[in-house]
């Protein structure tokens, strides 16, 4: 009996050092901000964008120049931001991570509506831009049906979505625990 307490007892504080990792390698933060904002997605999905864009680095900015927590090129946010009506934006309020959350997913609202909800092709505009994925879609070698894509060309790209997947799994059991103490 001695020996089974001490073997629970291990397996526990095994579980619980696992979780805590788990939990350090995929914060959630801004939380309230992407729920203000999700409209038709899902927090655990905009949670893995975030995350891989930028690991929740506000300050993030890329070698091609993409800002902030989601990455967003200036001219994107720009557009975007003039299309949600935001009359007062200016190039630095990208750095503030509720513009920021807001534009991106906002953004990401609206490549779902215009690619019917295929998330995939969602997330392969938002890092590879629009004018790709639409030439993608019209290549009968990248697409059969002009509507899927049956092959990603850029293996970055390709390893992003794979990568976006795997957060959001990670991220729907971190928000149902988190939801379940609640």
């Amino acid at each position: 009996m001695k020996k089974f307490l001490i073997f629970l007892t291990i397996a526990i504080l095994c579980v619980i050092a696992m979780f805590m990792a788990v939990r350090m390698r995929f914060p959630i933060r801004y939380l309230e901000i992407i729920e203000a904002n999700a409209g038709e997605l899902e927090t655990s999905f905009i949670l893995a964008v975030i995350m891989a864009e930028s690991s929740f680095n506000s300050q993030a900015e890329s070698h091609a120049g993409a800002q902030g927590l989601m990455q967003l090129m200036p001219p994107t946010a720009a557009d975007i931001a003039a299309r949600m009506g935001m009359t007062d934006f200016e190039p630095e309020h990208v750095w503030d991570p509720e513009v920021n959350i807001a534009i991106g997913v906002f953004y990401l609202n609206w490549l779902k509506n215009r690619y019917n909800g295929n998330l995939d092709l969602v997330l392969a505009a938002y890092n590879a831009g629009l004018g790709r994925v639409d030439s993608w879609l019209a290549d009968p070698e990248l697409s059969e049906n002009g509507v899927t894509l049956d092959v990603i060309p850029f293996p970055e790209t390709y390893n992003y979505l794979n990568r976006i997947r795997q957060f959001q799994r990670v991220y729907r059991v971190l928000l149902a625990l988190r939801r379940g103490r609640s």
